[in-house]
C-alpha cells in the first residue's frame, strides 16, 4: 500500500487546521510525487470546495491584441514581430473600437487588451483607446494594459506612476491584468528577458494600482528555465503582496508553451510543463494562497480542454474567459486559443459533474445553468447588470476590488 510521507500529512493537516503553509512546507508540496502528490490534489479540490463552492465560473470575454510590433524581445514569446515584418500589424483605437463593440453585441460584457510595445507608441496611446471604447460602450468591463505596458506608458509621457494610473481609471481602466510577471526573480527574469521591467518595478506599478482601487489579477509562467523552488517563492510574494493592499483577485498559472520561442529552440527551456507539473501547480496555488486569493483560474488556452478540467479537479474553480481571439499563446505554438461557445463551457464543467455559472468580471455571478438551462442570454440581457451573488477573489480584510478574464498573454 502506497503511503503519503510524514512530512506532506503534517503540512495538509495544518492547512486543514487553519495555519498558513511556510516557504519549507510549501517546497515539500511542490516536490510531491506518487501518492503524495494525489494528497495534495485531494487537499487542494477539498480546499476549494469549502472557499468557492462546487461552481466553476466563466466569463464572456474578448481578446483585443491591437498590435504584435514590440522591440522588448522576450526569450520566450512567439508573437512579437519587427515593424517592418511581413506580418506585422498596428490597430488604431477605432479599430478596437469596432472589435469592442462586435463583443458586445456578442454578449460580452469585458473586453481584454494588451499588445507589443512599439517604439514610436505615443504614450497617451492607452488612454485614447479607453477613452473611445467607454464613450462608445459605457458598460463595457475594460481590463487592460499589463504592467510593462504601464511602464512604458510612464516612460512615454513623462508622467508620475501614480498620476498617470489615476488618468487611465478617471478614463474608465477597470482592471489590469497581472501579466509580465513570468517569475519574480530578477536571476530568471535576466535569462527570460533582459529587459523586461523588474520585479521592484513590477510590484510598484501593482500595489500603486491596488491603491488607487484598480484590482488586478495575478500570474505565473511556469515550465521553462525555473525550479518547483521558484513556484513556492513567487506564489508567497503575491501572498504578502495580497496582505498589503487585497487587490488581486484571482491567480492565473500560465504554462510555456514552448513550441515556436527562442527560448526553447535555442536550447534555454524544457519543453513546456508535464502533465503532472500542471496539477501540481494549480493544487499548490490553492494551497499556498488560501486565505488570500480565492479564484485560481486554468488557462484552457495554454492547458487545453482535458488538461483543464483535470486542473479544475485539483485546486482550480475559473474556466477562464471565451476570448472570442487569441493570438499571443497562438503564435507561440499553442493548439487553441480562438474561442469557446459559453454553451460549450457549460457541457465540459457538466462532463466532471460540477456546476456551470456565468460571471461578470467582478465575479458577480449572472446565472447558474442547471441541466434544462441552455439558452443563450442575449446581448440586452448580457449589458444589464445583475446584482447577483458575489464571490469576490479579494481578501476579506481589505475593501473587494473584483476581477478576472481570460488571462492568456504571460
Amino acid at each position: 500500500m502506497d503511503i503519503v510521507p510524514t512530512e506532506i500529512e503534517e503540512t495538509l493537516a495544518t492547512l486543514r487546521e487553519g495555519s498558513e503553509v511556510t516557504f519549507e512546507q510549501g517546497l515539500q508540496l511542490a516536490t510531491a510525487t506518487g501518492p503524495a502528490l494525489q494528497a495534495l490534489i485531494a487537499t487542494a479540490d477539498s480546499v476549494r470546495r469549502e472557499t468557492v463552492g462546487d461552481a466553476i465560473t466563466y466569463v464572456v470575454n474578448r481578446n483585443i491584441n491591437f498590435t504584435n510590433v514590440c522591440f522588448v524581445g522576450c526569450s520566450f514569446c512567439g508573437f512579437a514581430r519587427g515593424p517592418g515584418a511581413a506580418d506585422a500589424y498596428s490597430h488604431g483605437a477605432e479599430h478596437v473600437v469596432r472589435k469592442a463593440q462586435e463583443a458586445w453585441d456578442r454578449g460580452a460584457t469585458e473586453v481584454c487588451i494588451q499588445g507589443g510595445l512599439p517604439r514610436d507608441l505615443d504614450g497617451f496611446f492607452y488612454r485614447d483607446i479607453l477613452r473611445a471604447i467607454k464613450h462608445a460602450i459605457p458598460e463595457m468591463h475594460v481590463h487592460a494594459f499589463s504592467p510593462m505596458e504601464i511602464s512604458y506608458g510612464v516612460e512615454k509621457t513623462g508622467m508620475p506612476l501614480r498620476d498617470y494610473l489615476q488618468m487611465l481609471k478617471d478614463e474608465g481602466l477597470g482592471s489590469i491584468p497581472g501579466t509580465a510577471a513570468e517569475i519574480l526573480d530578477d536571476r530568471i527574469r535576466r535569462r527570460l528577458s533582459p529587459n523586461k521591467l523588474p520585479v521592484a518595478r513590477w510590484i510598484e506599478i501593482v500595489t500603486t494600482a491596488h491603491e488607487l482601487g484598480i484590482p488586478s489579477t495575478s500570474t505565473m509562467m511556469y515550465g521553462h528555465v525555473e525550479e518547483s523552488a521558484d513556484w513556492v517563492r513567487h506564489i508567497l510574494l503575491l501572498r504578502a503582496i495580497q496582505k498589503r493592499t487585497g487587490g488581486f483577485t484571482e491567480f492565473v498559472p500560465l504554462g510555456f508553451i514552448h513550441e515556436k520561442t527562442r527560448l526553447f529552440q535555442h536550447g534555454g527551456a524544457r519543453a513546456g510543463a508535464e502533465r503532472d507539473d500542471h496539477l501540481r501547480v494549480h493544487a499548490l496555488s490553492r494551497v499556498l494562497l488560501h486565505g488570500a486569493i480565492k479564484n485560481i483560474q486554468v488557462s484552457w488556452v495554454k492547458l487545453g480542454f482535458q488538461l483543464s478540467l483535470d486542473c479544475l479537479n485539483a485546486g482550480a474553480n475559473d474556466f477562464s474567459g471565451t476570448l472570442m481571439e487569441e493570438s499571443i499563446s497562438k503564435a507561440a505554438g499553442a493548439n487553441f486559443g480562438e474561442f469557446v461557445e459559453p454553451a460549450e463551457f457549460r457541457r465540459m464543467i457538466r462532463s466532471i459533474g460540477r456546476t456551470p455559472a456565468e460571471r461578470t468580471t467582478s465575479y458577480k455571478l449572472r446565472r447558474i445553468f442547471d441541466a434544462r438551462q441552455e439558452s443563450e442570454p442575449t446581448a440586452s440581457e448580457a449589458a444589464a447588470p445583475l446584482p447577483l451573488l458575489n464571490v469576490s477573489n479579494a481578501s476579506d480584510a481589505n475593501p473587494p476590488h473584483h476581477i478576472t478574464h481570460g488571462e492568456s498573454a504571460y
